[in-house]
């Protein structure tokens, strides 16, 4: 039909809980959501249709995502989680002298500076031959037909796909950036709603990450395109540092919350500053969610926590202080106790000595996965390797060029991460994975999603569906459109600076599966703040 706005919905709807027994895939794109319970109908199982989902992402989402990013996974399986950290490390040959020698101040957003070790085909190859049951050809295969046959853009991604090619098209004036424009823009301006996008390059690689279980892209011939095109325009990355990257299995961190455990995965992520967050609240008694006292504390923990946070996480062996630190709980009634009536300006205390996407899976076996991955901004660095479809993220923009703080650039090194798969149990049992994309909007966003279900016992879907809020420095707070006015009204007299934003891409976008253990019995929600959707059976 002629004459739809895709992105004009002037009436309030409502969507419910997705309920399901057999399986549940829930993320930001419908047809990513799609390929996984495709994936889980064959015969694969969680494990398999996150791969499938993460992969098939890579093109039906590359706004927020892609074969060149890093990847987070925890997984539940056989009655144990599994936490995976499938993050790159900055190049052997960087450092801060070469870096400042370019005339940088800070780590540029986009180039090849910041271009760190992709870890996301190394995520999807290690999972599968951990914890799948089919062959990865056969788990990337939607992923490879998408890319070859094309698919039709939806409304939210064309709207930032558009809105990137309008700002990339002012900064990206180096030869080094073209092939971004003829992979993601080949008729000269972005896609629109509706068009048929496909990438013969992407589908190429993705193609033979399966067939070699990425071996290609570590120390093949994928691995000659990156290193050679790094070499050609200056580049730190070399084919040695793809080949020595391996991801690693980590143990997840916790606090206990109200009866329930609350699990991330431990530093180079931010996943402790959710924690942290957690463990300040937690000292506190809260009756409603929608009063002023309810998000002053909540806001003021963050601002604490994410204080913390940008000051000492790093990779865990460079950090200052150590996650048990940080999660004591002396350290979080010392910092509980600067928490007053008027909004304050978070420093960073002294503990004790010592563009994203996510998605959900579940299966009837009892597995679970919650997984992440990213370019960090958008599209990532805006270097896209000339015909593999590959978009290079951008994560070492994240390091400092201090070299006396934690977070410090090192040849090497994994800088402080921003994504994060979040997963709760109670009582040794699995409650299911959640997560919240969205930069540094992410442990803001657990810590809500977190609250609405076990403080105001929201349902999966109301608890992604309230309005939420963000800090971002300082006293300043956004908040989104719907967020109570004489709520905010009242914090603005506490002295928090509060800004309404009508864009709702700032305050991220989540998936929720939970499980009823009795019964077996899946329930989801899904983000109204894009194009998710549940798939379930």
């Amino acid at each position: 039909m002629e004459g739809f706005d895709h992105l004009s919905y002037p009436y309030s709807s409502q969507r419910m809980t997705t309920v399901a027994n057999k399986g549940m895939v829930a993320t930001s794109q419908p047809l990513a959501a799609q390929a996984g319970l495709d994936i889980l109908k064959k015969g694969g199982n969680a494990i398999d249709a996150a791969i499938a989902t993460a992969a098939t992402l890579t093109v039906v989402e590359p706004t927020s995502n892609g074969i060149g990013g890093d990847a987070f996974a925890l997984v539940w399986t056989k009655g144990k989680l599994h936490g995976l950290n499938s993050s790159g490390p900055a190049p052997k040959a960087i450092s801060i002298e070469k870096v400042k020698e370019k005339g940088h101040e800070e780590i540029p957003m986009f180039g090849w500076t910041p271009v760190t070790v992709p870890g996301a085909p190394g995520a999807w190859a290690e999972l599968s031959d951990r914890f799948g049951k089919l062959p990865l050809t056969e788990v990337l295969k939607p992923a490879i037909d998408y890319a070859e046959n094309g698919y039709p853009v939806s409304p939210v991604l064309g709207k930032f796909w558009k809105n990137a090619y309008k700002k990339y098209k002012e900064v990206f004036t180096g030869e080094e950036f073209k092939h971004w424009f003829e992979t993601f823009a080949p008729n000269g301006r972005a896609p629109e709603i509706g068009e048929v996008w496909r990438s013969q390059g992407h589908a190429d690689t993705l193609r033979s990450i399966a067939e070699t279980k990425a071996t290609s892209f570590y120390q093949g011939e994928i691995a000659d395109k990156i290193a050679d095109f790094s070499k050609k325009y200056d580049g730190f990355i070399t084919k040695e540092d793809l080949a020595s990257f391996q991801p690693e299995w980590v143990d997840p961190i916790s606090v206990n919350y109200r009866g329930y455990d609350v699990w991330e995965i431990p530093p180079n992520g931010q996943g402790l500053v959710a924690l942290m967050a957690l463990n300040i609240v937690k000292g506190y008694t809260f009756d409603n969610r929608d009063t002023v006292d309810t998000f002053h504390k909540q806001m003021e923990a963050m601002k604490l926590a994410f204080a913390d946070g940008q000051q000492f996480i790093t990779e865990k062996k460079d950090m200052s202080h150590s996650v048990e630190a940080l999660l004591s709980e002396s350290y979080a009634e010392q910092r509980r106790s600067f928490i007053g009536e008027e909004a304050l300006t978070p420093e960073p205390g002294t503990p004790p000595k010592g563009g994203t996407v996510y998605l959900a899976t579940a299966d009837d076996e009892g597995n679970m996965v919650s997984f992440i991955q990213s370019n960090y901004m958008g599209f990532g660095s805006g270097i896209v390797v000339p015909g593999t479809g590959i978009a290079l993220q951008n994560r070492g923009h994240n390091f400092s060029l201090d070299p006396h703080h934690d977070n410090a650039l090192q040849a090497g090194k994994r800088t402080y991460h921003t994504i994060i798969p979040g997963f709760l149990t109670k009582d040794n049992q699995p409650v299911g994975p959640f997560g919240v994309m969205g930069g540094f909007m992410q442990p803001q966003g657990h810590l809500q999603v977190v609250m609405n279900t076990i403080d105001f016992h929201l349902n999966p879907q109301a608890a992604l569906d309230a309005p939420r809020w963000q800090w971002m420095e300082g006293k300043k707070i956004i908040v989104e459109p719907e967020f109570p006015t004489h709520i905010a009204d009242s914090l603005a007299r506490k002295g928090h600076q509060i800004q309404v934003l009508l864009e709702k891409g700032a305050f991220g976008r989540g998936q929720i599966i939970w499980r009823d253990n009795e019964n077996g019995t899946l329930y989801g929600g899904t983000e109204a703040r894009t194009d998710g959707t549940i798939a379930s059976y």
